[in-house]
């Protein structure tokens, strides 16, 4: 009974950020990125659930099945501008992503934290600025990426990361640069859609060995 508030928060949350990004941003980028930004702040809920098997199979998992539907991989035609623009998996993906995490890391929600802020606010914010100011191209293993939009992926990394990191009551550590570093290069190497699992993991990851 204690993680159905969490739980709710989730779905309400999640709701209303579909729906602005559907019917109130007219620019199919600008919402899609929204959505892809802003449901990082999911990482704040975290530490409210009580449940490993909520977190992961209530909480996150549905959300697989819902961004899977959304595609247009899906058998079932459901019509979404924040899916069809960018990459058709990217946010099945990140559902993915944060499964896996709440399933193998529910101990340690400051590490999942971590993982979903590197996935949501910083490749988020690499898209958009490498989308509207990338004009130093490069490309790596087949990952067309910009140094401009890297360098978003960095800061922005690298300022959420000292977020949750008061969040969650940790000392402030050097770490954290070094972690954004990390996140950005990662990002930048890997292709097709497939930063929204690598990132993440990576990074939960090697915080709570860091």
């Amino acid at each position: 009974m204690n993680d159905l508030i969490p739980l709710l928060s989730v779905y309400v949350y999640v709701g209303f950020l579909v729906l602005i990004s559907e019917r109130a941003i007219k620019n199919e980028l600008i919402g899609r990125k929204f959505l892809h930004i802003m449901v990082g702040n999911i990482a704040f809920l975290l530490p409210f659930f009580e449940s490993r098997e909520v977190m992961t199979f209530l909480a996150a998992f549905p959300f697989v099945i819902l961004t899977f539907l959304m595609s247009p991989y899906s058998p079932i035609r459901i019509q979404s501008k924040t899916t069809l623009s960018g990459h058709a998996l990217g946010l099945f993906y990140y559902s993915i992503a944060w499964t896996i995490l709440a399933f193998f890391l529910f101990e340690r929600p400051d590490a999942i934290s971590m993982g979903i802020v590197a996935m949501s606010y910083g490749d988020g914010f690499a898209s958009l600025i490498g989308t509207k100011y990338g004009k130093r191209k490069f490309s790596i293993f087949g990952a067309t990426k910009s140094i401009e939009g890297s360098l978003g992926m960095f800061l922005a990394s690298f300022a959420m990361f000292a977020v949750i990191q008061l969040y969650y009551g940790a000392e402030m550590s050097i770490l954290i640069l070094l972690l954004a570093l990390i996140a950005t290069i990662i990002e930048a190497i890997t292709p097709k859609g497939l930063d929204n699992l690598s990132v993440s993991i990576a990074i939960a990851l090697l915080y709570v060995g860091l």
